[in-house]
């Protein structure tokens, strides 16, 4: 399988990375900063030069991919200074133009829907502390669920870079307490499995320990 990865040299984005490559796929990576991607993959992998927000550099990215795979973010940045919105809009674009349907997106719970789902903590720190980047990440996904592609939205709890553990929840709906957490391995490796399951095609999944 040829899959594309954009959001690669995040901390997220090397795990999917690595899932795909020992599953045998050929993996593509776009990014901003190509010299950011690690030197142990630059002779396993494709890397291309481009923007996240540009219809151009993510459609030619595109071109012979059989899934994309999207876990971009703004590092320990609070501003989203319109980075999903953007990327969601190009992604479309350029998947209408290249003719990709199947998309895995990562966003993060609390988002959208997901937000009746939170506890009390968690809902203050949505409203408060992180209330641009979820309204983005909202406008993004408004973009993407009204698309005709084949998308799945993960909304991931607590990023830890803990190892994986293999065993979570993963659901349309859960009810959260406190303020619990998942290893970014997990959900790297949720969303590569994610990718050939047509039981998710269109389907919003929370995935937390």
């Amino acid at each position: 399988m040829n899959i594309l990865i954009i959001g690669a040299t995040g901390p997220t984005g090397k795990h999917l990375v690595h899932r795909a490559l020992e599953a045998g796929d050929h993996v593509t990576i776009m990014a901003r900063r190509p010299e950011a991607v690690d030197d142990t993959l630059r002779n396993r992998v494709t890397i291309l030069s481009g923007d996240a927000t540009s219809r151009v550099d993510v459609a030619k990215a595109m071109k012979g991919q059989d899934a994309l795979c999207v876990t971009i973010g703004t590092g320990t940045g609070l501003k989203a200074n319109q980075l999903f919105s953007k990327a969601a809009h190009a992604v479309v674009d350029a998947a209408q133009q290249v003719g990709l349907r199947r998309v895995v997106w990562m966003s993060s719970f609390g988002v959208g829907e997901t937000y009746r789902d939170a506890s009390f903590v968690q809902k203050l720190m949505y409203s408060f502390i992180l209330k641009d980047l979820y309204k983005d990440k909202a406008a993004s996904e408004e973009t993407l669920t009204g698309s005709n592609l084949d998308w799945t939205l993960v909304y991931p709890s607590a990023l830890t870079n803990d190892p994986a553990k293999g065993q979570y929840t993963a659901a349309p709906h859960v009810a959260m307490r406190g303020m619990p957490r998942i290893s970014r391995q997990d959900v790297a490796n949720y969303m590569y499995a994610a990718i050939a399951d047509k039981k998710l095609i269109r389907q919003c999944i929370v995935i937390t320990d």
